[in-house]
């Protein structure tokens, strides 16, 4: 059931308690889902269910903290009549994110275009030609800033007048990779950016954790596109997850067919067994949508 925001709600609230609930020990996204899952509360709801833990009060109070010293950007909470349905069905759905720009943007079509960091010249030359032709059909892009077939998506969308989204890996105020600040402060204000990590955690968990971010903002990032499209990546890809997990939440995924000709790699065959779509062209991505979905 979903929950209607009252005009009482502190939505600085909210957010300490969905933070201070990261903060203990041995939570994880996986957990926090499944307790709103069993409860579906507001945070500040849930926290007080969970006062008795003698940690609560002194993460709450270093919560608190940090959160006074951010600013620049707002928050959505699930009950929100801007929470986009499509978000609750990731596998672990997120109760809240943290964003700056647009967020109308969400309720335009929108494909993911995403792919390796360490990509060909070929792969920047396929991922234009798509983007520019999605662009051309009214799709707002979404990709993750990451090097590579990310930013070459989104850089592509806005040289063509297009609409993107970027999903961080980072809290909202952090940059990586760093030599992106420019161009992830340019979707901040005049398009949309997005972020599910928490500050309280980030900041006081050990920086070999914080890659498990990157995987979570893929599966975030797929729930918020009709379709995905991977241009190009290695067996051991990030660009996998989200691969999972579009298959898993119905989307379509589309594969460049470059994908299958490269004999060095086995994921395209795999992936395409389970339910992905090969394609040579644009026309095989815009033919195969819903026509509902067809702007």
């Amino acid at each position: 059931m979903q929950i209607a925001l009252e005009n009482t709600i502190s939505i600085f609230e909210e957010v300490v308690a969905y933070e201070t609930l990261w903060g203990m020990r041995n939570e994880t996204l996986r957990t926090i889902s499944a307790m709103f899952k069993r409860n579906r509360v507001l945070p500040s709801k849930l926290l007080q269910q969970k006062r008795d833990l003698f940690e609560t009060p002194k993460i709450k109070e270093e919560v608190t903290k940090l959160l006074l010293s951010k600013k620049g950007f707002s928050v959505c909470v699930y009950g929100d009549f801007q929470y986009p349905k499509r978000l609750r069905e990731a596998r672990h759905p997120i109760e809240l994110f943290y964003y700056k720009g647009d967020l109308g943007l969400l309720e335009s079509p929108s494909i993911s275009v995403v792919g390796a960091r360490k990509c060909t010249n070929e792969g920047r030359i396929r991922t234009k030609r798509l983007v520019l032709g999605l662009v051309e059909h009214g799709y707002t892009i979404v990709s993750g800033l990451a090097a590579g077939i990310d930013t070459v998506a989104l850089t592509t969308a806005m040289h063509a007048k297009g609409n993107v989204i970027g999903v961080i890996g980072t809290p909202i105020d952090q940059y990586y990779p760093k030599e992106n600040k420019d161009l992830q402060d340019k979707i901040a204000s005049e398009f949309l950016l997005i972020s599910q990590v928490p500050f309280y955690r980030y900041h006081t968990e050990h920086f070999k954790y914080k890659k498990h971010y990157f995987p979570q903002r893929n599966e975030t990032m797929s729930a918020l596109s009709e379709a995905t499209i991977i241009v190009e990546a290695s067996d051991t890809s990030g660009t996998l997850t989200q691969a999972r997990a579009a298959l898993a939440q119905k989307r379509k995924l589309f594969i460049l067919n470059s994908c299958f000709e490269n004999k060095s790699i086995t994921w395209p065959k795999r992936f395409e067994q389970r339910g992905g779509i090969r394609i040579h062209t644009l026309d095989d991505v815009i033919k195969t949508l819903p026509p509902k979905n067809n702007p």
